[in-house]
Protein backbone atom coordinates (compact mmCIF):
# COMPACT_ATOMS: atom_id res chain seq x y z
CA UNK A 1 0.00 0.00 0.00
CA UNK A 2 1.70 3.48 -0.92
CA UNK A 3 1.35 6.34 1.78
CA UNK A 4 0.03 9.44 0.40
CA UNK A 5 1.74 12.28 1.57
CA UNK A 6 -0.71 15.31 3.21
CA UNK A 7 -0.21 18.79 2.28
CA UNK A 8 -1.61 22.06 3.51
CA UNK A 9 -3.16 24.95 1.61
CA UNK A 10 -4.19 28.29 2.80
CA UNK A 11 -7.68 30.04 1.41
CA UNK A 12 -9.25 32.73 2.78
CA UNK A 13 -12.82 31.83 4.66
CA UNK A 14 -14.70 33.41 1.70
CA UNK A 15 -12.87 31.31 -0.36
CA UNK A 16 -13.22 28.23 1.27
CA UNK A 17 -17.18 29.19 2.02
CA UNK A 18 -17.76 29.58 -1.83
CA UNK A 19 -16.08 26.22 -2.57
CA UNK A 20 -17.48 24.21 -0.07
CA UNK A 21 -20.86 25.42 -1.68
CA UNK A 22 -19.75 24.50 -4.64
CA UNK A 23 -18.82 21.13 -3.78
CA UNK A 24 -21.42 20.19 -2.08
CA UNK A 25 -24.36 21.35 -4.76
CA UNK A 26 -22.02 19.29 -7.14
CA UNK A 27 -21.94 16.34 -5.39
CA UNK A 28 -25.49 16.70 -4.50
CA UNK A 29 -26.31 16.75 -8.74
CA UNK A 30 -27.17 20.28 -8.04
CA UNK A 31 -23.95 21.57 -10.53
CA UNK A 32 -21.89 20.12 -13.20
CA UNK A 33 -18.85 19.78 -14.91
CA UNK A 34 -18.37 17.95 -18.06
CA UNK A 35 -15.69 15.29 -18.60
CA UNK A 36 -14.43 14.73 -14.84
CA UNK A 37 -12.56 11.48 -14.07
CA UNK A 38 -13.29 9.45 -11.48
CA UNK A 39 -10.07 10.43 -9.59
CA UNK A 40 -10.76 14.08 -10.22
CA UNK A 41 -14.41 13.41 -8.76
CA UNK A 42 -12.68 11.51 -5.94
CA UNK A 43 -10.47 14.17 -5.27
CA UNK A 44 -13.03 16.71 -5.27
CA UNK A 45 -15.25 14.84 -2.69
CA UNK A 46 -12.06 14.84 -0.64
CA UNK A 47 -12.36 18.20 -0.70
CA UNK A 48 -15.63 18.94 0.06
CA UNK A 49 -15.02 16.80 3.17
CA UNK A 50 -11.51 18.56 4.46
CA UNK A 51 -14.03 21.53 3.96
CA UNK A 52 -16.72 20.12 5.93
CA UNK A 53 -13.87 19.33 8.91
CA UNK A 54 -12.89 22.83 9.39
CA UNK A 55 -16.24 25.16 8.30
CA UNK A 56 -18.67 26.51 10.83
CA UNK A 57 -20.73 28.57 8.63
CA UNK A 58 -22.66 25.94 6.77
CA UNK A 59 -24.92 24.77 10.32
CA UNK A 60 -25.35 28.31 10.91
CA UNK A 61 -28.98 29.82 10.96
CA UNK A 62 -27.93 32.11 8.59
CA UNK A 63 -25.98 30.59 6.35
CA UNK A 64 -27.54 31.52 3.00
CA UNK A 65 -26.92 35.24 4.11
CA UNK A 66 -23.06 34.03 4.72
CA UNK A 67 -22.08 32.64 1.59
CA UNK A 68 -24.03 35.48 -0.50
CA UNK A 69 -21.68 38.15 1.69
CA UNK A 70 -18.79 35.47 1.06
CA UNK A 71 -19.72 35.41 -2.47
CA UNK A 72 -20.16 39.42 -3.01
CA UNK A 73 -16.84 40.05 -1.22
CA UNK A 74 -14.72 37.79 -3.64
CA UNK A 75 -16.19 39.05 -6.93
CA UNK A 76 -15.91 42.66 -5.27
CA UNK A 77 -12.15 42.18 -4.39
CA UNK A 78 -11.39 40.44 -7.77
CA UNK A 79 -12.61 43.53 -9.45
CA UNK A 80 -9.51 45.35 -7.52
Amino acid sequence: MNVVEKINIQIDSDQALVLFEFLAELGDGNRSVSNLLPAEELALSGLEAALEEVLVHPFEDNYANLLADARARLEMNSRD
